[in-house]
């Protein structure tokens, strides 16, 4: 458990549109808590832009080279993330291939919107939603 902070921690995310079809996305597995589905993303390093984060993590997570097509939007609820209050950029990327999991994730698919697993952790459910929506 991260020791506790008086600012929160920096995430970046991306909704990968696998092939570039808006309707295939990819999430991963994690390998540690919370366990469940997740949009891939992770903690932006220090020296690092948001955007530099995005494209590493999902490197590392799914092992997809992602192309940042938009940022969507910032989700800040001190309640989404029961490890404690982090708030995270969310971009939609697009990128050709096969997800891989590695790093923090155990496994990387694509899935359609009818497909999405129940057990999304964090507040995974909310963004796409409004990402499926086009609330957005």
């Amino acid at each position: 458990m991260p020791v506790p902070s008086r600012q929160p921690r920096l995430a970046a995310d991306c909704i990968i549109q696998l092939d570039g079809d808006p309707e295939r996305i990819v999430l991963i597995r994690r390998k540690n808590p919370p366990h469940g589905w997740a949009i891939p993303g992770g903690f932006v390093d220090l020296g690092e832009t948001v955007e530099e984060a995005a494209v590493r993590e999902m490197k590392e997570e799914t092992g997809l080279d992602v192309t940042l097509v938009r940022q969507f939007h910032t989700y800040s609820d001190p309640a989404r993330d029961p490890r404690g209050h982090t708030v995270t950029v969310i971009f939609v990327g697009r990128a050709p291939g096969t997800p891989k999991g590695g790093d923090d994730a155990l496994e990387a698919r694509g899935f359609t919107r009818g497909e999405i697993p129940r057990d999304l952790v964090f507040d995974h459910r909310l963004v796409l939603d409004d990402y499926f929506t086009g609330r957005y």
